[in-house]
């Protein structure tokens, strides 16, 4: 199966990709992944893109489709792959039609995942991070143990600039802009399902397996 995962940030969908990716043995592919590690690695790419997050933008299209093409000619999307964070624009999804085409593929389902701007900024201004192990908090229906600390490494938690409200307005804006034309994009293809966000995270995983047929 080839997946693309939709919604705005912090709706969710990654949470839901990597139960997908476990379930059907699936490599999850996050786009947001990819740049966070170039990042921390101090790359050219890693510095470029971490101006660019951080003022609430979109990386350019064309080297976001350059490094959706090298990830996809892998051994490991041979059954199947879950894009997570790409197509944002339609410009970025004709071209991923053109690289599966050339592949003897296409996106069998899109699963947008339906979120508020409300609901998005309660969520991604109480997330805490920990910079040391990674681990992620919701300072609300997630919270550490003690306060601001991590329960793992007990490191201090940090919020990541991108989570700031303002900035988390202004990603759902550029969101809102670039990513719904994607959606009519896929609905007029019949293969998009729309998914409540906002509902418990075991209702939302069923909803996903009974539009993707409960397969193993």
């Amino acid at each position: 199966m080839n997946i693309i995962m939709l919604g705005p940030p912090g709706a969710g969908k990654g949470t839901q990709a990597k139960f997908i990716s476990g379930k059907f043995s699936l490599p999850h592919i996050s786009t947001g992944d990819m740049l966070r590690d170039e990042m921390e690695r101090k790359t050219d790419l890693g510095k470029k893109v971490e101006e660019i997050i951080n003022a609430g933008k979109l990386v350019k299209d064309d080297l976001m489709v350059a490094i959706i093409k090298k990830r996809l000619s892998q051994p490991d999307t041979k059954s199947g792959f879950i894009l997570d964070g790409f197509p944002r624009t339609v410009s970025q999804a004709r071209s991923l039609d053109e690289i599966l085409k050339s592949m003897g593929k296409r996106i069998e389902f899109v699963l947008y995942v339906e979120v508020s701007e409300d609901v998005i900024v309660k969520r991604l201004s109480s997330r805490r991070i920990c910079p040391k192990c990674g681990r992620v908090y919701n300072i609300i229906s997630n919270p550490p143990h003690d306060d601001n600390l991590c329960d793992v490494c007990h490191a201090s938690l940090i919020i990541r600039r991108d989570d700031k409200p303002e900035t988390v307005r202004n990603r759902y804006r550029v969101y809102l802009d670039l990513t719904l034309p994607v959606i009519e994009y896929y609905r007029k293809r019949n293969v998009l399902f729309t998914i409540d966000g906002t509902l418990p995270v075991e209702k939302v995983k069923d909803m996903v397996l009974n539009i993707l047929g409960g397969a193993k």
